[in-house]
């Protein structure tokens, strides 16, 4: 009897003359797995996900435009700096931007962006003083903005923290922020520019408000007769024709952004049944209007669209489909070469910011914007 042999040997030869006479099977054998590989059906090419209603082809190139100019504007230490008209507000605008890199599905550990929202978060979280506010020198003059700002985007991102040792620090920078907005709030129950000015206006009571809210519904502790307070003075602001004024006194006459940002923040609140927030509502759809459409003649207008496409959204989908249309085809044709929009005067990083939020409202990422 042969001997066992090696595989690939002919049981009758060994030697040379086996590895000769064997090699004709070798063709053979790619043939077989030449038929083999014919015959297995191929995978499809993953395709990508479909686009939400009313986000064209040409808004998603515009969306990635608008990314890739925000993540190479960011400093090394996480912030953005752009310089508007009146100066820079690092905090403020870290804050905002950060925001639409959320919208896009980000958070500090996943997505494309993912490495510029940690840088972000990081910069933000050390801006915090000891006595609470959440600010930079170069706003001290309006630090309540950055301040509001901030807790709205650090509520959003708390529940996203895959790190413990973030989370904690993130929850305790959001209780000391909440301690420091209860303790600067009016006797009306609004806020002002600063911390210690102990007066009032909408536009920084409206940041403080959504801010809190956005700490709330992370699960975090919040007054309540600190946020019910704040809902007061909307109401000591509201005018029979649905309009807000831009303080309590009603003086001066209805200011039709911050009425969109006052619905915003009842609807918040839960509130869409009230009755001041459906006048209101009304109100904004006509002194508004939608993209090009404008409805008057008022300043602000990133700002005012900041929160109309908030209130668009958040009232249902027939008022979205009647605002976003047009509200994209006007950002879509605003944007400018580098990817970025220039906004009221303030700059490119707030610009590009509010319209990428607006923009990318359909994807529904941000939780504050859960209907």
């Amino acid at each position: 009897m042969n001997p066992a042999l090696p595989p690939g040997r002919c049981r009758a030869e060994s030697g040379a003359s086996a590895s000769r006479r064997c090699f004709h099977r070798r063709p053979a054998l790619r043939t077989v797995a030449a038929v083999v590989a014919v015959l297995t059906p191929i995978a499809p090419a993953e395709l990508p996900p479909p686009l939400p209603p009313l986000v064209t082809p040409e808004t998603q190139k515009a969306i990635d435009r608008g990314l890739e100019y925000l993540a190479r504007t960011q400093s090394r230490e996480g912030s953005w700096r752009d310089q508007g008209s009146m100066g820079q507000f690092p905090v403020a605008m870290t804050a905002l931007a950060a925001m639409a890199l959320l919208a896009n599905g980000n958070t500090p550990t996943e997505g494309k962006y993912a490495v510029q929202v940690n840088s972000a978060t990081k910069f933000l979280l050390r801006c915090q003083d000891q006595d609470g506010l959440i600010s930079r020198v170069e706003e001290e003059s309006r630090s309540m903005y950055g301040h509001g700002f901030s807790m709205l985007f650090l509520g959003q991102v708390y529940g996203m923290e895959a790190s413990t040792e973030t989370r904690d620090r993130i929850s305790q920078v959001l209780r000391n922020a909440v301690t420091l907005t209860s303790r600067s709030q009016s006797t009306l129950g609004g806020w002002l520019y600063t911390p210690d000015s102990r007066s009032d206006e909408g536009s920084v009571t409206i940041t403080q408000l959504q801010g809190l809210r956005s700490v709330r519904n992370a699960g975090l502790a919040v007054p309540k007769k600190t946020i019910d307070k704040a809902l007061g003075y909307l109401e000591k602001s509201w005018l029979p024709d649905g309009g807000i004024t831009y303080r309590a006194d009603r003086l001066g006459g209805a200011r039709p952004p911050i009425t969109a940002a006052a619905v915003a923040c009842w609807y918040n609140a839960g509130q869409y049944e009230n009755a001041m927030a459906k006048k209101s509502l009304a109100f904004v759809k006509q002194s508004i209007g939608r993209g090009g459409q404008r409805g008057g003649s008022w300043g602000h207008y990133y700002y005012a669209h900041l929160y109309m496409a908030q209130v668009m959204w958040l009232s249902g989908e027939a008022d979205w489909q009647w605002y976003f249309p047009s509200m994209r085809d006007w950002l879509l044709a605003a944007q400018g070469p580098d990817g970025s929009w220039d906004g009221d005067y303030v700059g490119k990083v707030y610009g590009t910011s509010i319209a990428l939020i607006i923009l990318q409202m359909p994807y529904g990422y941000l939780p504050i914007l859960q209907r």
